[in-house]
């Protein structure tokens, strides 16, 4: 089933050259709002550049992205962004495909949970380890090897090939949006994050809340005449559980797979400063899933509705009441269109590429930069190496073989959608 140019292609991906990007990704500390996610960036520039692309490496005006009204959030600080689009085509008269991947990675955490230094890959067998070994650097080093195979083969595209590397994903999806912003833009779009080779075609929405509840100060010895914060959350703890039940019942069909499809997780609470003091604030933070297609401003009023009804419950809530604040990232749902073919054509590329098990498609719970593209009207599904369970976790790790395989899959998928001269 394979042409004579694909075969040519598939030949060229290199398994070594897959390893080796890899490890050099991995060793770059590219968390969040740090130096260096924008290291990393010039890095990748000079990659495209070596590869014989068009790159457009630029520094994004953040003033100008934050005060636009669809601007998506932030919550890591930062005094720079670096956007990073590459083309490879001469843009006759066929599609263009976006391969589409974020450079940036969460911090490591407790340092004694890794065996080793996280930012030092760590190699088993076939399987290599560290702090954004599948979220996502197995996506862009799978992305570098597809392009790296066609310009070896010197294939002639009748379309275009655009790879877009993108900062900020972890904590709203800056980089996506200035990416969009500038003008970047595809007939479909791929994004490599890990799916484990599952066609993800649709994204929960994610949105960051604060709630603020207050107490009255008082000395620990004479805590009856004060009112402790601590005590005051609880009612609204029990009651954001309710909701996330409630939110839960009858998911889509895409997203029925995951026991809890849109999570309420409250992620920090910090009360109080002094142990003998009662406390007089309690500040909770977390994520409330937002349901496919729903309006996030639907999900917004839900949330501020059942803090309301628990603090109207409560005699000194009632009276000083807790206040809800939507700061961080906030992810909206998305979902490839309906019946759009680019899932068959990437199915039919994984089999004629050698895969094994077809891909199945399947919905996600979390947030990603799928809602940003498919809402900027390009067909975008997520399809990648790695296993989201160990993502942001100190067993994070990725096997090469799904790296390979997914440039491979991906190699046919765009040569079958852009076209071939």
């Amino acid at each position: 089933m394979l042409s004579d140019v694909e075969r040519a292609v598939l030949d060229g991906i290199d398994e070594a050259g897959i390893g080796r990007a890899l490890l050099e990704l991995i060793s770059v500390p590219s968390v969040t709002g740090s130096a260096a996610e924008a290291e990393l960036q010039h890095l990748l520039a000079g990659r495209l550049e070596r590869l014989g692309l068009d790159v457009d490496l630029w520094s994004m005006d953040l003033d100008a992205l934050r005060a636009d009204p669809g601007f998506p959030g932030a919550e890591a600080e930062r005094e720079e962004a670096w956007g990073l689009v590459g083309g490879m085509g001469d843009g006759g008269d066929g599609p263009v495909f976006v391969l589409q991947g974020h450079v940036d990675v969460v911090p490591p955490g407790d340092p004694d949970a890794w065996d080793g230094d996280p930012f030092v890959p760590r190699v088993v067998g076939d399987v290599v380890h560290g702090r954004g070994a599948c979220d996502m650097k197995a996506g862009l080093a799978a992305h570098l090897a597809v392009l790296g195979a066609i310009r070896a083969a010197g294939v002639r595209l009748r379309g275009r090939v655009g790879v877009h590397f993108v900062v900020g994903e972890e904590d709203g999806g800056l980089g996506a949006f200035g990416t969009l912003w500038r003008g970047h833009r595809g007939d479909v779009c791929v994004i490599a994050e890990p799916t484990g080779g599952d066609l993800v075609t649709a994204n929960a929405g994610a949105l960051t809340f604060r709630l603020a509840v207050p107490g009255r100060a008082a000395h620990g010895s004479a805590r009856d005449q004060g009112v402790s914060a601590v005590d005051r959350y609880l009612p609204l703890h029990r009651a954001l559980a309710r909701l996330e039940t409630e939110r839960n019942r009858d998911p889509h069909p895409l997203m029925a797979g995951h026991p809890i499809p849109y999570a309420l997780s409250v992620g920090t609470v910090r009360a109080g400063d002094w142990a003998s003091s009662v406390p007089d604030l309690l500040v909770a933070e977390g994520r409330l899933g937002v349901r496919l297609g729903e309006d996030p401003a639907g999900a917004r009023a839900d949330f501020e509705r059942v803090v309301a009804e628990a603090c109207a419950a409560d005699p000194w809530l009632r009276a000083h009441p807790a206040t809800v604040t939507w700061p961080g990232g906030q992810f909206a749902s998305g979902r490839l269109p309906e019946g759009h073919p680019l899932p068959d054509v990437i199915r039919g590329a994984h089999a004629d590429a050698g895969g094994v098990a077809e891909p199945r498609e399947c919905g996600a719970p979390y947030g990603s930069d799928l809602r940003l593209y498919t809402g900027a009207g390009i067909p975008t599904l997520q399809y990648g190496p790695g296993d989201i369970r160990v993502a942001h976790s100190a067993r994070e790790r990725v096997a090469v073989r799904e790296v390979v395989e997914v440039a491979r899959t991906l190699a046919v998928t765009v040569l079958r959608t852009v076209g071939t001269k």
